[in-house]
């Protein structure tokens, strides 16, 4: 499967993204185990986070869809999950994967998470390691799935300093947390995705923060309740980056989650230059929203603060993008993350970008790029979700046609992404 982008004159529009990821794999794990009956609208009906559907109802949670983006997921409570009768299947995920590996730490069964080629290459001894700490035995291949986890009824609590700031580490250690005896407490090296910590404290448990400190008592119960998924920011920095590239546009996005340990992107690319206002900011249960009006401007590059690198993980292949595209160089550091996700995406995106003409220079942990035009050609995605779609981004102001290969793992974050596009008036198929 492949995008053909023609160059394209992005105009005028209104429009909205698929249910934020992260928040989506969230409501369907902590819904499953809380007490009662958690409904969920707006859910991110992609592969990845459907993955991690059929894992909660293999596990005997029973999950109902009265629409596309809505569930019921009746919950069976702290300790009502049975064993899977086969191996739980996670796909391209690996936030579930992650996420999974905590959950099912505390279980009386053991579990075997696998997925694609993709995650069966990415490293997981970042969360194997604190979680064998509390109390679970996890056999891996060399530190990558597929993971086998024998769960601990009686894990303890453990105080850990994350070495490396991971949203899903953080969240894996809280999972199992909740099965614990005694506190369970993870500091942060630098603020990461709060997600997991609203939505526990939206159902009821009791959280300590302080000082990149969250603390946790275990054996809490959680209550379902209504869970209003935002709009995906990460797909949004796509419609974003379009908009701002183009020579006259002016495009709102509506109901965007806007929580503040997820705008990276946009302080970045404010600072860049781009038009991009807040409108109409208000709460989605424990989220910020606001609709985002975004107005074509002229970048400029600079060095990108490697303080905001947590807050913009998932969006560094949209501001290579971005720096491509402005005026001079651009400094990005402190990506060393970006070596082990769907793909290496600095080496990705480097790549791709050469292909369309623009310098690259990489070093172990970013890379300088320096802004000019964007020629057509071919580029390769390397089943990355998010290179695929920022080099798409790119091919809207291209000189000439580009043709970008091996696409088909977009439909695990952003489904609709091409007819998001069409509404811009970009040509693509």
């Amino acid at each position: 499967m492949r995008f053909e982008v023609q160059p394209s004159k992005v105009t005028d529009a209104r429009l909205t993204v698929p249910g934020d990821k992260s928040v989506s794999h969230r409501a369907l794990m902590l819904g499953g185990i809380a007490e009662g009956r958690t409904h969920v609208r707006g859910f991110l009906a992609g592969e990845d986070c459907l993955a991690t559907l059929a894992a909660m109802s293999d596990m005997g949670v029973t999950i109902l869809r009265p629409a596309p983006t809505e569930l019921v997921v009746d919950g069976v409570g702290l300790h009502g999950l049975i064993a899977p009768d086969t191996g739980l299947d996670l796909g391209n995920s690996g936030t579930a994967m992650r996420l999974m590996a905590g959950l099912l730490s505390g279980q009386n069964f053991s579990s075997v998470l696998s997925g694609d080629a993709s995650l069966s290459s990415r490293p997981m001894q970042r969360v194997i390691g604190p979680l064998e700490l509390m109390g679970a035995t996890i056999e891996s291949h060399d530190g990558c799935p597929p993971l086998t986890v024998h769960g601990n009824p009686e894990l303890r609590g453990i105080d850990y300093t994350l070495p490396v700031a991971s949203a899903q580490v953080k969240s894996a250690i809280l999972l199992a947390g909740l099965y614990a005896d005694g506190i369970t407490t993870v500091k942060e090296p630098a603020v990461t995705r709060d997600h997991t910590e609203r939505m526990l404290v939206t159902m009821g448990a009791g959280l300590e923060r302080a000082n990149h400190r969250i603390s946790m008592r275990g054996h809490q119960t959680l209550h379902g309740c209504d869970i209003e998924v935002p709009a995906d920011l990460s797909s949004a920095s796509f419609i974003i980056l379009a908009a701002v590239l183009a020579e006259r546009a002016d495009v709102l996005i509506t109901d965007v989650g806007v929580n503040p340990t997820r705008t990276g992107v946009i302080d970045i690319l404010q600072a860049m230059g781009a038009s991009i206002e807040f409108e109409n900011q208000r709460q989605f249960g424990a989220e910020p929203i606001a609709d985002i009006r975004v107005r074509s401007s002229s970048l400029r590059g600079g060095v990108v603060d490697p303080a905001l690198v947590s807050l913009a993980i998932d969006e560094f292949p949209v501001l290579f993008v971005a720096a491509a595209a402005a005026q001079g160089k651009t400094v990005f550091s402190g990506l060393a993350e970006l070596r082990v996700k769907e793909s290496d995406r600095i080496a990705a995106m480097a790549e791709g970008l050469r292909a369309l003409g623009i310098q690259v220079v990489e070093v172990a942990d970013g890379a300088t790029v320096y802004g000019g035009p964007f020629k057509g050609g071919v580029v390769e995605s390397h089943g990355d979700h998010r290179v695929a779609m920022s080099l798409a981004i790119a091919a809207t102001i291209a000189t000439d046609t580009v043709v970008i290969n091996d696409v088909a793992a977009v439909n695990t974050s952003f489904p609709g992404f091409t007819n998001s596009l069409e509404q811009l008036g970009v040509s693509i198929r």
